[in-house]
């Protein structure tokens, strides 16, 4: 059967005119027993099959032995049996035309080889049939408005979470439901629910697609572990993206704690969840690091819409106090906020209603406030007209408690709503639920807590970015590239193992692929490092050749600054014999004799091949500090060169190649072009390099080039070696 098309096929999922439940239970604490108390005690309007093997009745519902004995094909299955039992009623429902299926019983990949196994059966069920497969192992879907209820989950036990516009993807079932048992205790109205589990089908980016394509669904909440096909989680994003529908995901598992030592540099720094946090960054998602921050940016966004979501990140502070006004500036500093000074006449508007206020920013409002609230309108108006500011962040510690203040403050935030519709306002505060109602109701988010409210904020700020940005062009691009870079990873000419053997033969596979080096010359007896030597001309670098050695530092094999033909010859000896010594049974094919460098900025570069995500091209400050400070940038091969040149600025070292403290400036065109030929060389072959490594790339001043001092390629597979 033909591979479908991302999120296809779940609407019998959300939606379906009749359920059958296998394994459906009388006792409602069983995971057979729930999913059916749910579907009835909630009002679902469907039929409900039980599916038993004592056929009878089931919770007062006729039951029936097996799925061909029911009057109609139900649209979707739920599964409670045994596992033993999972693969047959997988096929019995593909052969009764059943369109979806959620299997609620766990028992497979997470136990072993033989579960293991068996889920590959049910999922090549699921291919060849196209019935879409939810779990096995997960907490199953809900669609809200529809009440059709697959899940045992404990969250519905004692009520149902209202309808509304935020839908949620969780891989794991618990983070599901917490998310959707929270979001319901703070009023925020839920789409769907859908847990993937261990995804022998269905996996979270079907589940982001899907509800990308449901029209009830404008906000998507994303709890993901891992990825099991990253060209499907892009293209899911890029589905996102064009909907204009925010993705916010919590990514789980960000420690390298387990994770194998790596053969290079690159590998090191490259680390997974940094290729996850570019992939995601370059879909256009917002990436949180809780549950909490989860809700209260998707909650927000939801209110706001994409069309009020700043464009910029400049804010203007509203307090009571100056304490709260300095905590307020240092955490929305932190999160990337900017707080510019008010225009003049803005300053002056605010004086002439509160003299003694402090009126640039943040806007020390005074206690005043509490006992003269009419002054906020004219304050919050004064600053909301500013076009110094892309939002206003209100602060208000108690004034929604106190019911003289409630009711005034409400008025005024409604006022500065209508004469500013287009203008953000929002609100760090504490208020009562029903409060918070009427503010969200107005389209003024509410958060709690200086720090969250911050965080929330600038979140909406990356998306409102992010929403005018074009996608075309974009890091990460999954469209065709001439070297068929992108997700869709290329097939060059293949390379020659020998790229694979020593620095110079992969120095020199890279330097035909648009890389800069030096001159250099093998020598494997002293009479041919002498004519190389002759031939580039002093100062010169020896460094050993061999494929047993990748790191020739570590066992004396390089020397520097060779500046004459008597110190050639010495040298050269002196260095085979040191090699030899502390590398006794290391191959060696001879001295690469090579162009001494000029003294420049030293960058490291190099390319990581992710399992999920295809080769990733990375670049930061090179030399021995490489892996301690960590200053890098990564993207998605392949990239372009104005790419580059953005990683590179990107850069805490930027300042290095751009002048900093009367230094020359670097050749930052060079190193940027450097950084792109590497990218599509990674790209072309990207099915047998795992790793490339440069370091260090050294950067010259301006106008005279970037040039590769040390290379390594590792194969995909080390057998090529």
């Amino acid at each position: 059967m033909a591979a479908m098309e991302v999120g296809s096929g779940l609407d019998a999922l959300f939606a379906p005119a009749s359920i059958a439940i296998f394994g459906a239970s009388e006792d409602v604490t069983k995971i057979g027993g729930r999913p059916l108390q749910f579907l009835r005690k909630y009002g679902y309007a469907g039929a409900i099959y039980p599916i038993n093997r004592k056929a009878g009745t089931v919770q007062s519902l006729p039951a029936y032995a097996k799925v061909a004995d029911l009057p109609q094909a139900p649209e979707l299955a739920v599964i409670a049996v045994p596992p033993d039992g999972v693969l047959d009623a997988v096929r019995d429902c593909a052969a009764r035309g059943v369109k979806a299926a959620v299997i609620l019983s766990a028992g497979f990949s997470e136990l072993g080889e033989e579960g293991s196994r068996l889920q590959g059966e049910i999922g090549r069920v699921a291919r060849s049939t196209g019935m879409r497969v939810v779990g096995p192992n997960c907490l199953g879907a809900v669609g809200v408005p529809e009440k059709a209820i697959a899940t045992f989950s404990v969250a519905l036990e004692s009520s149902f979470p209202p309808a509304g516009p935020v839908g949620i993807v969780s891989q794991s079932g618990n983070l599901g439901s917490y998310t959707l048992r929270l979001a319901a205790e703070r009023g925020i109205g839920i789409s769907r629910l859908l847990t993937t589990g261990n995804e022998c089908d269905v996996d979270v980016a079907d589940g982001i697609a899907a509800l990308v394509r449901d029209p009830g669904t404008q906000v998507i909440l994303c709890c993901m572990e891992t990825c099991r096909d990253g060209a499907k989680l892009v293209e899911a994003m890029r589905l996102a993206r064009e909907a204009r529908k925010p993705l916010v995901v919590l990514k789980v598992g960000v420690s390298e704690a387990g994770s194998a030592a790596a053969a290079s540099h690159t590998g090191a720094l490259a680390a997974s969840d940094a290729v996850f946090d570019v992939v995601l960054r370059n879909g256009g998602a917002l990436r949180v690091p809780s549950i909490e921050q989860l809700l209260e940016v998707g909650h927000a966004i939801s209110i706001v819409g994409v069309e009020r979501a700043p464009r910029g990140n400049k804010v203007a502070v509203l307090t009571a106090s100056g304490g709260f006004g300095i905590l307020l500036a240092d955490a929305a500093t932190a999160q990337g906020l900017a707080l510019p000074k008010l225009a003049q006449d803005t300053q002056q508007r605010i004086l002439s209603v509160v003299p003694f206020a402090a009126p640039s920013n943040p806007v020390d409002m005074t206690a005043q406030v509490s006992t003269r609230p009419e002054i906020l309108a004219e304050v919050l108006s004064a600053v909301a007209a500013d076009p110094a500011c892309d939002a206003v962040l209100l602060q208000s510690a108690n004034a929604f408690h106190v019911p003289r203040l409630r009711d005034v403050f409400l008025a005024a935030l409604e006022q500065v709503r209508r004469e500013h519709p287009s203008r953000l306002i929002f609100l760090c505060c504490r208020a009562p639920q029903d409060v918070r109602g009427q503010l969200n109701a107005l389209g003024i988010p509410t958060v709690e807590g200086i720090d969250a409210a911050c965080a929330t904020l600038a979140s909406l700020v990356r998306f409102g970015s992010a929403s005018t940005s074009p996608t075309e062009g974009s890091f990460g691009s999954s469209s065709p590239s001439p070297t068929g870079g992108g997700l869709g990873w290329g097939h060059a000419q293949p390379l020659s193992p020998d790229v694979f053997s020593t620095e110079a033969t992969a120095k020199r596979a890279l330097s035909d692929a648009g890389l800069p080096v030096l001159q250099e010359v093998v020598a494997t007896t002293p009479v041919e490092a002498l004519a190389a030597a002759r031939a580039i001309g002093f100062p010169l670098v020896l460094k050993i050749v061999s494929p047993d050695i990748a790191h020739k530092t570590e066992v004396g094999g390089v020397v520097v600054g060779v500046r004459s033909e008597a110190q050639l010859r010495d040298d050269y000896e002196t260095l085979l014999a040191r090699v030899r010594q502390n590398a006794p049974g290391a191959r060696i094919d001879g001295v690469l004799v090579a162009q001494m460098a000029p003294a420049g900025t030293e960058l490291i570069l190099g390319t990581k091949t992710d399992p999920m995500f295809g080769p990733v091209v990375m670049v930061g400050l090179g030399g021995i500090f490489a892996e301690v400070l960590r200053d890098v940038a990564l993207q998605v091969a392949p990239v372009d060169e104005a790419q580059a040149l953005q990683m590179l600025r990107s850069l805490k070292a930027f300042p290095l190649l751009d002048g900093a403290r009367g230094r020359n400036k670097a050749d930052v065109a060079a190193a940027a072009k450097a950084v792109a030929s590497l990218s599509r060389f990674a790209a072309a072959h990207a099915d047998a390099v795992a790793e490339i490594d440069i370091n260090p790339l050294v950067v010259l001043d301006a106008g005279q080039g970037a040039f590769a001092l040390d290379a390594l390629l590792v194969p995909a597979n080390q057998e090529q070696t």
